[in-house]
């Protein structure tokens, strides 16, 4: 049995995650904002622990993952304020990660998105820009921890059902959420995707086989 918590446990992707996860038998916790999305948590199998990890410190987010055995950040703002995407979606990001280092969690998977790199191109004056900014400097972070990280990138979200398959690719499409908890509940599964990052689309290939061919790309120095 795995021991994962969930950052951001009441999201679209965290509850089919926890679902998951639960469904497998790992233990999750979930780890929420708002105390009213408790009953939703629970409904998967996970142990909600309400925790605002926007004005947490580094320390007290490692005393709330401390004893697992890995994260996912599934967290995020919204968008819409600029000042609480960079909050939420760079600066508590990057306090989880070195909450997970400070707390020796050290598998952490990352949720972020296609696209998402220092060079993104995105116009500052695109409404836009914040996140993309945030979400570039978190895993950019990430990518120079300890950490043995996994970052995922999904295109754009639909609620269709899941095909169990994907694409590799960083060309825009499609993506199921219920495949991005997919691929995160077989990236958790497999210390190989370590040192990773996979930009996926749906597609014809098996999650399990994009994973194969993930690891097989990753370079030799890799962990």
């Amino acid at each position: 049995m795995t021991r994962i918590a969930i950052i951001g446990g009441h999201g679209k992707i965290a509850l089919r995650l926890a679902s998951l996860l639960s469904g497998r038998g790992d233990e999750v916790t979930a780890v929420i904002r708002n105390p009213d999305h408790t009953a939703d948590v629970e409904a998967t199998g996970a142990r909600p622990v309400v925790a605002d990890v926007e004005n947490l410190s580094a320390t007290q987010i490692a005393e709330v993952i401390a004893g697992h055995d890995a994260v996912v950040w599934s967290a995020g703002a919204g968008g819409g304020n600029p000042d609480r995407t960079y909050a939420v979606d760079r600066d508590a990001a990057i306090r989880s990660m070195d909450a997970a280092q400070l707390a020796a969690v050290m598998r952490f998977v990352m949720v972020s998105y296609l696209g998402a790199r220092t060079d993104h191109g995105v116009p500052e004056d695109s409404a836009f820009f914040p996140y993309a900014e945030a979400k570039a400097a978190a895993d950019e972070h990430l990518r120079g921890t300890s950490l043995h990280w996994t970052i995922l990138q999904p295109s754009k979200l639909t609620d269709d059902p899941g095909t169990g398959h994907i694409t590799l690719a960083e060309d825009r499409g499609d993506i199921t959420r219920d495949d991005v908890a997919q691929v995160a509940a077989e990236a958790l599964a497999r210390p190989d995707t370590a040192s990773t990052t996979i930009p996926f689309v749906n597609g014809e290939t098996s999650i399990t086989a994009a994973l194969d061919e993930v690891v097989a790309r990753r370079s030799p120095d890799a962990p």
